[in-house]
């Protein structure tokens, strides 16, 4: 014990010299970010219940969550199975640290409580192939300044391809980077069909599904900036992004993609809504 008590301990005046030679290296001042987005209540309630929603009734195969900036604006862009992607999609970015902003169908919005719901929630509504489309590109683009990621499926609706590769895409997230300048991270899913079939209405869920996800690097749009946004230019920037996520697929599902993307134009199928409601009401 005396030992410990006879232990010499240091003048006040000494510490206080000491303190003061300790310099702090100069720091170097960091980049402005944007800030961080506020999710709000709708949005965290709704993650409340589709996060253990998901975990407990689905697997995950994810990969390459690496590619996707923790901050900053982005656009994500996948490819659309079914209807329970956007819970797949959602679930993925959410754990992986960015709260998805989707662009959906204006439709949606009109619903009684669920408008109202995905309005809170941050969701963006698209009026389809109609002048009022732009109204969504100008929201789309405030929330990438703001630091937003926002989700856009290029396809513009669930895939017409009977194998259900992604089909010829539309230039609404290539618009938006080339405005805004930020990048497009390509996201491939693959298992939400097998939950819900495309246009079914009523879920597969046991046996467990697994929901496979993998993002890639940035889409290279260099050689598209700082040209005029002509349509041909906006199309050869779509066929690149829709190049990268189609890859993505062919990897998560071991399968060769076709040379040539699925165009509803070509065979006379409507390009978005549901093609079998024609063939119902034509019987």
């Amino acid at each position: 014990m005396r030992a410990l008590t006879d232990r010499p301990r240091p003048s006040p005046h000494t510490a206080r010299a000491d303190e003061e030679d300790r310099v702090p290296p100069p720091q170097t001042p960091s980049p402005k970010t944007p800030p961080s987005p506020k999710t709000g209540f709708c949005y965290d309630l709704a993650a409340a219940a589709v996060v253990p929603f998901m975990r407990t009734l689905t697997r995950r195969e994810w990969r390459g969550t690496e590619h996707i900036p923790a901050k900053g604006g982005i656009v994500a862009v996948t490819n659309h199975l079914s209807y329970f992607d956007p819970i797949a999609i959602g679930h993925f970015l959410h754990t992986s640290g960015r709260p998805p902003r989707f662009l959906a169908k204006a439709s949606l919005f009109n619903i009684p409580v669920v408008g109202k719901f995905l309005r809170s929630a941050g969701q963006i509504p698209v009026h389809r192939e109609k002048r009022t489309a732009g109204d969504a590109l100008a929201e789309a683009c405030s929330a990438i300044d703001e630091g937003e990621c926002v989700v856009v499926y290029p396809e513009g609706t669930i895939t017409r391809d009977p194998s259900l590769w992604p089909m010829v895409g539309k230039t609404g997230a290539v618009r938006i980077a080339l405005r805004t300048g930020c990048e497009i991270v390509p996201i491939a899913q693959w298992g939400a069909q097998d939950v819900l079939l495309p246009y079914a209405k009523f879920p597969r869920l046991l046996p467990r599904k697994t929901m496979r996800m993998a993002a890639g690097p940035p889409v290279d749009l260099s050689a598209f900036r700082g040209d005029q946004a002509t349509p041909s230019l906006l199309k050869k920037a779509t066929v690149v992004v829709m190049d990268a996520i189609t890859a993505l697929l062919a990897e998560l599902r071991g399968q060769e993609a076709p040379n040539d993307p699925f165009d509803p134009s070509k065979f006379d199928v409507p390009s978005i809504g549901n093609p079998y409601k024609k063939r119902i009401h034509q019987r």
